[in-house]
């Protein structure tokens, strides 16, 4: 009958909890059972435990779990609730049999529910392993199936996946990934569910790859890895009949989102280990090339080549080649960026070749090929196919129209170096005869096109288009970075059949250039395309040799000189054409290729012509738009072309201007800087001077858009040099002019790197920064103010301080004869660059380490992700401005004296701005940017030691010392206790100075005293050159035994370490002057050998013996750059961040490597250590299984306040109050807190009161409960307890309507008359009213009072905080009615 009701309210109402108080009272019934497992299962369709939102839904759930679990104990009778829709193992079921393991089962998952709704992973952790063990009481290994459905497995995993707390999820995503490493579970649909759903949403955080504690950068996420493990074994177990269907709804869903770059980078790399299978046909292929099309939008150039190159593995081996054709595969690969991934040369490239001979003879024919023979499907009838089809021009294209896109001719070039390839290795071995037959087999229908365009005027354009097209392609695909540096025998044999066409194409190129048939605004894309392809056979030219009557070099002075006639013909009067201007525009833009051409090229060319042009033509000159009602013009104005419109047009013309201007200056008309009082002559013949030709360069920045400035920069940076004297104001605002440019570039990718270059070089040139220098006027100042905004800039925008260091460490080290100064003419200048280069490197944010660390992985991979071979490595990390820093310093001569001032002005500079981090307010800490800073002034300070004289050492020493008294972090201890060494040791004369630090008292010196006793225990290398060694021994001996009786335990140890190698030193040289010590020595030294165990002392004895920088650590055989950036860093716990290996300064090429000591590796086993236990870094926990507590440990678990008949009152009380409305215990405790300010003591009272079931707690203001810090204290209380808002002044009125309902006013404060805590027995109905933090209960209210109540005190402080107080007396209250209510019971 209950279960025909449960049905009847569920049809009406969709509310299961409804019934819950009616169903779980009573005694046990079969029907009770079968209403209970019906309401379940519905509750579990309408969210409850695994989907539903709310907290309340998801507790009524877990409490009618229990009550059903406890309902079929105590019936004992077997009973089966089948899942929805009936199939699959059983929802819940009872057997009689196994009563104990289905209660332990049972139990093990409320517990694991009910901890989850905390999110504290501290007491979630210890829970995890009951996991585990459900896994093992759901799986029968005898049957190998699910005894209980897996969805219930699946809502502990999604609780965890969708847990506010990221470490909670990691966790989960961890625990779930790790499930095939130790269990053998039964394929079941719902688990492949949810990895296609809830798994792969949580895998979307990036936050979740992170490196764990202790982990080496570079090592790779352990999330990542996991996965690729886990998606291997899932994946070899599924099914051959699922497996398809599953990888295809995991490529899917990688198209359902955007992902960021982490994810989708480890999702295709787990994708790309799954063992070879025949998955995939051609829907998958689809949704691979969507996963390429859709996912790879990221700024993060290499971690996007990395996801494609893994993409196209996963490809290779899971593709079913017979369900997929050779044209499919084709289309899968245009959607790869060859320039990020697929390149010729890789190991990639090689395994695509591979497979592409193993399956040729396999692949899916297309329906048009009918019946035709094996031979007509393999490669090389395709690419030959695919040519003849590419170079035959399509009938739908007419004259003039649209340039085809490129994609096509991309997809050829590829096909067919492919096509060559693999034939290539099928041979035994390399035949130059055959390789050269199948290029001509491919190629013969292009070059058969080519030969025909000199001598065909009649060659449709769209067939001319895609055939340069194609040309292009073979050469940029044959000759991609992934190449060897050798050219191979295919490059070379294509080089030769395409230049074997070069006369025809060169003539054609001329021809179409220069005989007026470029017309329309289409044509200047091809007008693009025939000066590259032009460019492409001037640099094959060159490879061979440069030879003037060879044919491709006969075109370029008729091109130049037809380009100049074109551009000084005029239009008399009359209005100009589309068609004129379109010429313009292209006879321009070949006369700026031309320049770059003769650049490449030896021979001069005459550039009278050329010269006299440009003295013609105004500078910045704008086209005019050409007339509306030419007829040529229409297609223009109705905007049938891609082109942006005339202005676009337009600022190419100019943007070529500049380029040829740029040339003339630089190649024709070099200029020296001039004098002051100079006059200046005309940079081009009798027309203009340089500072006309500057004002034009500035009208140009402000003209052009900020992609076309670069040839302006290259202008501007030629003329200044020769203003800067005579019109340093002009030059000034050049510089301000050009860094607005390039600041408004910032967002730009593809243009910020090339103009921010342009303009270091244009800015930082070395001619300027040295006539700047000299003057020491506005350009000085403004340089050294753009060279800070620089700085600035480089910490939100990784990169940019790289390119203007590496620019001028490589000006200043290349000298330009400029007499003994050398090379540092203008560097001592600005040496202020070199020092903030020095100290360079931001704290990273998270998402930004991360990143970083993924980036560094991928580069560990080398060539075996191809990624890393096709792209070159832009260095733009910040250590790399610290590494040119330090590359540069290593290069200079102390022999130099300019090199010399530079180095010893450097070292003070660095010393200062030590001091000034020391002095500095900002918080400092270990990793904090204070201790990076210092501890990279040091590491530049050891570097620079070996040049510094006695005399030099004389000027710094006191500030070295003085650095030794300050309380520094570990690494700068270290390495401030290493120079010091190596003074003494070079320079024995200021041993004087160093005893001196040991006489201050021990007030004064506190533990920094230690600094200098580790410095005393290198002893036996500081006396090294000193003949006499007694007397410093002796002098050593003294102050150790002094130290070694500090009241400092810390100082005593060092002390004791100093006295045990120092006391070693003179054994071993047979000081006798010291014999009279020696039982006191070794008394001393052996009972602290000796000592039994008080406390750790014994402990940290050993340990600091131990210690590597006593134990292992050469102040001279280790002193290498290796362990000063690299090894000294480790072991001292600094951030892996400042870590920088010997292979990064040697790949950091922009700047040469030196020689000598500081390049040799360490001697000593310094390098093979691990951080210890002086390290004081959390290494983590280690193995998560060895670590975790067993099952039968005993773990936290929360209180949950719901009995058996307080759903009861939830029907009853009908909603009359929150509490009632909540299902939650109703105490007769009110709790008045309208006295206290402070939002933390608020939340923390909300959080007791709902705790201990207060039935309401009343405050001043019920706006509180939106501030953040009760929040945070309340943890979501004020959700769960009635609030009541009652003013202070309303508080009388409010206390004496309590009181007339019966409660006693209890107030908590110390009075005259107040009762003892420990003996005041509470009423039923009490009022507790808490005073407020500073003042308490004001002596108005305590009149109101019926009594007070204060807390019994043995210490010293007066009172405790409000909080506590309330907390105690609430605790109080509930103890007492708990134990009236057992003792009324029993």
């Amino acid at each position: 009958m209950e279960g025909v009701l449960a049905e009847v309210l569920l049809e009406q109402s969709w509310d299961p909890r409804a019934l819950f108080g009616t169903l779980c009272r009573g005694e046990a019934s079969a029907e009770r059972v079968e209403t209970l497992r019906f309401l379940l299962q519905r509750l579990e369709d309408a969210g409850g435990l695994g989907r539903a939102e709310d907290a309340l839904t998801r507790k009524r759930a877990r409490y009618l779990l229990q009550r059903a679990v406890e309902v079929s104990a105590e019936l004992g009778a077997d009973c089966t609730c089948d899942a929805h829709g009936g199939t699959g193992p059983s929802l819940f079921w009872w057997s009689e049999k196994k009563k104990d393991e289905l209660l332990k089962f049972w139990e093990n998952y409320i517990l694991l529910m009910e901890t989850l709704e905390g999110n504290q992973i501290h007491v979630i952790k210890p829970v995890l392993p009951k996991l585990n063990n459900l896994f093992e009481y759901a799986v029968s290994e005898e049957h190998g199936c699910w005894l209980f459905h897996p969805s219930w497995h699946m809502c502990v995993y999604k609780r965890m996946f969708e847990s506010e707390n990221k470490i909670l999820t990691k966790e989960g995503v961890l625990h779930f990934l790790e499930l095939y490493e130790s269990e053998c579970l039964p394929f079941s649909p719902d688990f492949s569910e949810f990895i296609i759903g809830p798994l792969m949403d949580a895998l979307s955080e990036s936050s979740l790859y992170g490196r764990s504690p202790g982990q080496l950068v570079g090592s790779g996420s352990p999330l990542g890895l996991k996965l690729q493990k886990f998606l291997v074994t899932y994946v070899s177990l599924l099914p051959e009949e699922i497996k398809s269907g599953f990888l295809l709804r995991f490529l899917q869903k990688m198209t359902s989102r955007h992902w960021c770059a982490v994810p989708v980078l480890f999702l295709s790399r787990a994708l790309a280990s799954v063992p070879r299978c025949k998955a995939l046909g051609v829907e998958g292929l689809l949704a691979l090339r969507d996963v390429l099309r859709c996912t790879m939008v990221t700024h993060q150039v290499l971690l996007r080549g990395a996801a494609q190159c893994y993409l196209l593995q996963a490809a290779l081996r899971l593709v079913d080649v017979e369900q997929v054709s050779l044209c499919d595969v084709s289309a899968l690969l245009m959607s790869l960026r060859q320039e990020e991934s697929l390149g010729r040369g890789t190991l990639l490239w090689t395994e695509l070749c591979d497979w592409l001979r193993e399956n040729e003879l396999y692949f899916r024919q297309p329906s048009a090929s009918g019946s035709q023979g094996l031979q007509e499907a393999s490669l090389a009838t395709y690419v030959k196919n695919l040519v003849q089809e590419y170079v035959r021009s399509p009938a739908w294209e007419g004259e003039g129209g649209l340039m085809p896109d490129g994609l096509e001719a991309r997809l050829t070039a590829t096909m067919v170096l492919l096509a060559v390839d693999v034939e290539g290795k099928k041979a035994q071995y390399s035949e130059k005869q055959r390789t050269q037959n199948m290029l001509r087999l491919f190629l013969d229908p292009l070059l058969g096109a080519l030969m025909k365009f000199g001598t065909n005027a009649y060659v449709p354009v769209p067939k001319t288009d895609r055939c340069l097209q194609l040309l292009l392609m073979l050469l940029h695909t044959c000759t991609s970075r992934g190449s060897s540096t050798q050219e191979d025998e295919v490059s070379v044999l294509l080089q030769s059949l395409l230049m074997s066409a070069s006369e025809s194409v060169s003539e054609f190129i001329l021809r179409r250039l220069t005989m007026d048939e470029l017309r329309t605004v289409s044509d200047l894309d091809r007008c693009h395309l025939y000066l590259m392809v032009l460019t492409e056979l001037i640099h094959l030219q060159l490879k061979l040799g440069w030879k003037v009557g060879a044919s491709i070099c006969r075109v370029i002075s008729p091109l130049k000189n037809a380009c100049i006639r074109h551009l000084q013909e005029t239009d008399s009067g009359q209005e100009p054409t589309l068609a004129r201007q379109i010429q313009r525009v292209a006879s321009m833009a070949t006369l700026a290729r031309v320049c770059e051409i003769v650049d490449l090229q030896q021979e001069s060319l005459d550039m009278g012509p050329l010269e006299r042009l440009l003295c013609t033509l105004p500078l910045n000159q704008t086209l005019q738009k050409p007339c509306a009602e030419d007829p040529e013009s229409s297609s223009f104005f109705e905007e049938s072309s891609p082109c942006q419109g005339w202005g676009k047009i337009v600022a190419q013309y100019v943007h070529d201007q500049w380029v040829c201007l740029s040339f003339l200056l630089r190649r024709c008309h070099p200029l020296e800087p001039a004098a002051e009082g100079d006059k200046l002559e005309p940079s081009l013949p009798s027309v203009r001077t340089p500072t006309q030709i500057l004002c034009a360069a500035l009208d140009a920045l402000s003209l052009l858009p900020s992609d076309r400035v670069s040839p302006v920069f290259c202008c501007m940076k030629t003329l200044v040099p020769q203003l800067l004297t005579s019109s340093e104001s002009l030059c000034v605002e050049s510089f301000d002019v050009a860094w607005r440019v390039l600041t408004s570039l910032s967002n730009t990718q593809l243009t910020f790197w090339p103009n921010l270059r342009a303009f270091v070089q244009f800015v930082f040139d070395n001619t300027i920064l040295s006539t700047a220098a000299k003057t020491k006027g506005q350009a000085y100042f403004r340089i050294k103010e753009i060279m800070y905004k620089i700085i600035e800039m480089s910490t939100v925008k990784t990169g940019v301080f790289n390119t203007l260091m590496s620019h001028c460490c490589q000006s200043w080290l290349v000298s330009p004869a400029s007499g003994p100064q050398g090379s540092l003419s203008s560097a001592r200048h600005y040496s202020e660059l070199i020092l903030e280069a020095c100290t360079f490197g931001t704290v990273f944010r998270r998402d930004q380490r991360l990143i970083q660390d993924v980036q560094t992985f991928i580069e560990s991979l080398g060539h075996d992700c191809a990624a890393n071979v096709v792209m070159e490595s832009t260095k733009r990390e910040d250590c790399y401005v610290r590494v040119c820093a330090i590359k540069f310093l290593c290069l200079l001569d102390c022999s130099n004296t300019a090199h010399k001032s530079f180095m010893e002005d450097l070292a003070i500079k660095l010393l200062d701005k030590d001091e000034q981090v020391s002095q500095s307010r900002d918080r400092y800490y270990q990793n904090s940017l204070q201790h990076r800073v210092k501890n990279r002034i040091w590491q530049v300070l050891l570097t620079l030691f070996p040049r510094f004289d006695q005399n030099f050492l004389n000027e710094i020493i006191d500030k070295i010392f003085q650095a030794g008294f300050i309380n520094n972090q570990a690494s700068i201890k270290y390495f401030i206790e290493w120079i010091i060494i190596l003074i003494l040791h070079k320079f024995p004369q200021f041993l004087p100075k160093f005893w001196d630090c040991f006489s201050y008292g021990e007030e004064k010196l506190k533990t920094s005293i230690c600094t200098f006793l580790s410095v005393l225990s290198h002893l036996d290398i500081i006396i090294q050159n000193i003949p006499e060694k007694r007397r410093v021994l002796k002098q050593a001996l003294l102050i150790a035994m002094k130290w070694g009786l500090s009241h400092n335990f810390s100082i005593r140890l060092y002390a004791l370490i100093a006295l045990k190698k120092v006391w070693a030193v003179c054994k071993a040289l047979c000081v006798e002057e010291c014999d009279a010590w020696t039982a006191l020595i070794e008394c001393s030294l052996s009972q602290v050998e000796s000592m039994h165990g008080a406390g750790n002392a014994k402990k940290n004895w050993q340990r600091i013996q131990d210690h590597f920088f006593f134990a292992t650590f050469h102040p001279l055989e280790d002193y290498c750059l290796e362990t000063i950036f690299y090894t000294l860093p480790r072991l001292s716990g600094v951030i892996e961040e400042e870590w920088i290996t010997l292979d990064r300064f040697s790949s950091f090429t922009d700047v040469p490597s030196g020689s000598g000591p500081l390049w040799c590796l360490s001697r000593t086993p310094l390098y093979e250590l691990n951080p210890g236990d002086w390290s004081q870094q959390d290494a983590g926990t280690g193995s998560r299984e060895a670590d975790g507590p067993s099952e039968q440990a005993d773990v936290q678990k929360k209180i949950i306040p719901w009995g058996h008949d307080l759903l009861d009152t939830d029907l009853e009380l009908v909603l009359q109050d929150r509490a009632a409305k909540l299902g939650k215990s109703i105490s007769r405790l009110i709790v008045v807190a309208s006295l206290i300010d402070k939002p933390t003591n608020l939340g923390g009272l909300c959080r007791t009161c709902e705790v201990f079931g207060a039935s309401v707690l009343v405050v001043s203001n019920l706006h509180c409960v939106r501030d953040k810090q009760f929040q945070h204290l309340s943890v979501s209380a004020e959700q769960w307890l009635p609030l009541v808002e009652v003013k202070p002044h309303q508080l009388p009125s409010y206390l004496q309507q309590k009181r007339a309902a019966g409660y006693t006013v209890i107030g908590v404060e110390q009075t005259a008359h107040s009762s003892d805590l420990a003996q005041f027995c509470f009423p039923e109905k009490s009022l507790l009213l808490l005073g407020n933090e500073r003042e308490g209960i004001p002596a108005n209210l305590l009149q109101q009072l019926d009594m007070c109540v204060e807390i019994p005190q043995q210490g010293v402080i007066r009172s405790l905080n409000v909080h506590v107080s309330g907390a105690l007396l609430i605790w109080e209250y509930t103890r007492q009615q708990l134990l009236r209510r057992t003792g009324a019971s029993s």
